[in-house]
């Protein structure tokens, strides 16, 4: 599949300023083009000067815990709501609010956790752990360890967990090596994305306790599954005090299958479909977070929607920047990425939806015969 993924670098638009990806093949960095990294170690500090110099990396506190405190108000409004309408299937009406208040939730987190609320690390840590484990369900350690190593190695073949699917898979290699049903599911799973994540809320609070109940150092262990079981018990006990427990069963399952969607619908444009880095291969920083994200257009709205994660170039470049400070940032980014002829990706929310499906069908072909790849032969004749 050499051929296949090195075709990539070909493509029209690789050298543009701004490119707007529509290929779906499964891509490999070309790396050979570019200079040792110690050569562009001065461009990153460039481009960091002039983030400081408009005052980006400043905190946005005042942003944050008005953020909190309304998502508190809603998540409290919509169990008064609940109590309100009694014993009715009409309660279930509120289950998808109550998905995206969680999801939402989860972007305070994730920006906690990268130390964008508040200017102490113990602040951000504790205001992290407490809304993962004790509101949203998860495990905040199991996140940090998964997310640091994505932030520092990006779509690195064998270095980013993201890359490294179980189920979904998003190498070419790792898909003709699948077997049995796995293998059925990765044939078509482009398709089949979408429909899955309706399961990864479900994952999520399991991999949650699998992480602190585990053999593996997990740092304040004790409160994490405190705050774990108390969130995790005393939810489905709430909502048994507000529904009979078939109305409160549904309403469970709604809620997880949503959270789940709109989590991996908030994730998964930014580097799926993007280029790989090849194991062993040294990219500078600056290329190396720039060329593997996508940026997702829609402004102010999107970035509330995904909770800032729409403008992911800028977010790896400077993974403590506040949400507000990101739309200002990916113009002087965007900008400097055109003086240098560095790629800048971005695309609208449904195109990048059809690049990661089209992106994921591509590589499923290789679990449909690993002797005969359909696409090779079209692209490497």
């Amino acid at each position: 599949m050499e051929n296949l993924e090195f075709a990539w670098r070909t493509l029209p638009g690789w050298e543009a300023t701004t490119w707007r990806s529509h290929t779906t093949m499964t891509s490999v960095l070309d790396t050979a083009t570019l200079p040792r990294p110690h050569a562009y170690t001065s461009e990153f500090a460039e481009l960091l000067g002039r983030i400081k110099s408009h005052k980006l990396l400043d905190r946005a506190v005042g942003f944050y815990i008005t953020v909190i405190v309304v998502l508190s108000v809603a998540l409290l409004g919509t169990l008064t709501a609940m109590f309100f309408i009694g014993d009715s299937w009409a309660q279930l009406a509120l289950a998808p609010v109550i998905a995206i208040i969680m999801t939402q939730f989860s972007f305070v987190t994730h920006e906690a956790a990268h130390r964008q609320v508040f200017s102490s690390g113990k602040a951000n840590d504790n205001t992290a752990r407490i809304l993962a484990n004790g509101v949203v369900g998860i495990s905040y350690a199991w996140w940090m360890s998964k997310h640091t190593k994505h932030h520092a190695n990006p779509n690195t073949v064998g270095k980013d967990p993201d890359i490294a699917g179980e189920v979904v898979n998003f190498r070419q290699e790792d898909a003709a090596k699948t077997t049995g049903v796995i293998r059925a599911f990765v044939k078509y799973q482009g398709w089949l994305f979408f429909p899955i994540l309706t399961l990864e809320g479900l994952n999520l609070h399991v991999q949650a306790f699998r992480r602190v109940l585990g053999k593996d150092p997990v740092k304040n262990r004790g409160s994490e599954l405190t705050l774990l079981l108390i969130r995790n018990l005393g939810y489905p006990i709430i909502l048994l005090a507000l529904m009979p427990w078939y109305i409160a069963l549904v309403f469970l399952v709604i809620h997880m299958a949503l959270f789940g969607v709109y989590m991996g619908a908030s994730f998964a444009p930014n580097h799926k479909g993007m280029p790989q880095i090849p194991a062993g291969v040294k990219v500078d920083f600056l290329r190396r977070q720039v060329l593997t994200s996508r940026n997702i257009r829609g402004g102010v709205f999107m970035n509330h929607f995904m909770g800032g994660l729409n403008y992911q170039v800028e977010h790896h470049l400077f993974p403590s920047m506040a949400r507000p400070k990101l739309q200002k940032a990916a113009r002087l980014v965007r900008e400097f990425c055109a003086e240098k002829k560095i790629a800048y990706t971005e695309a609208g929310l449904f195109e990048s939806y059809g690049i990661v499906v089209r992106y994921l069908n591509e590589v499923g072909l290789a679990a449909r015969d690993p002797f005969d790849c359909p696409a090779l032969g079209t692209v490497g004749r």
